[in-house]
């Protein structure tokens, strides 16, 4: 389910972390990260496994639980590493990834990003790694090795769970990989939503009711799809979506 709190800026002690956390780096280094899920549960899990700062070097110095908390929190905060979930209700990791782009091209002081998903499939993993993601992992990762792979993606390298690694490069590399859709990366994960429904034969109210989202928000995004792919009603649209096999 998701959560509507405000952001949340780390103030108070964090939980007493479960001794499978990683221990503080050497040299005293630490990492100011931002968790951003929709899930306050795993957040607060997440923050006990990993934030005892003093023994991991990890300061948890925010969190979000959409798309737009996100890009206001890790704004604010500009912290090194980012630990983002790839479905959140705003547009998905994908969203916040276009929306920072600016941080993350910053030279001095950027800001990186690691997925955190219970998801591996493929169009998560290659869409946020295509959007400026510097690794992705999932959530049986350890606490020992999250605390590896946070620092490793503030140093600047590529970080992924084991079993994705491969599928990654293959995907990538592979002369068969499925070619990049332009008009696709165009719209962000609601409006993807939004466009199968539409493209399936639901009204507007259905598909309000589905997304948990107000009919005028409805009517919002597919005006915003038709505007992206230059389409002239949802007519043109389903033929879109029926061509490229979305329905």
């Amino acid at each position: 389910m998701s959560e509507t709190n405000e952001p949340v800026e780390s103030g108070g002690s964090a939980p007493e972390a479960p001794a499978s956390a990683g221990a503080a780096p050497e040299g005293g280094r630490r990492v100011r990260v931002v968790l951003v899920d929709d899930h306050r549960m795993f957040r607060t899990g997440v923050q006990a496994e990993i934030g005892e700062t003093a023994r991991t070097g990890v300061e948890v110095v925010g969190e979000a639980a959409d798309v737009d908390q996100a890009v206001t929190v890790i704004t604010a905060t500009r912290p090194e590493v980012v630990l983002l979930d790839v479905h959140l209700p705003g547009g998905g990791g994908v969203e916040v990834l276009r929306r920072c782009a600016p941080l993350m091209a910053d030279a001095e002081q950027p800001v990186r990003f690691l997925a955190l998903s219970v998801s591996d499939a493929a169009e998560d993993v290659i869409g946020v790694i295509r959007g400026g993601a510097r690794g992705y992992v999932t959530k049986t990762i350890t606490g020992t090795d999250l605390v590896d792979s946070v620092f490793r993606v503030q140093d600047g390298d590529a970080v992924f769970s084991p079993r994705l690694a491969g599928f990654v490069l293959d995907a990538f590399a592979s002369t068969d990989a499925p070619p990049v859709d332009e008009d696709m990366d165009r719209l962000t994960q609601r409006e993807r939503e939004v466009l199968r429904l539409i493209a399936r034969g639901y009204a507007y109210k259905e598909i309000a009711k589905q997304l948990f989202i107000s009919v005028k928000t409805v009517e919002s995004h597919v005006s915003a799809v038709l505007r992206k792919l230059q389409l002239s009603n949802r007519h043109e649209l389903t033929r879109w979506a029926t061509a490229r096999r979305l329905v």
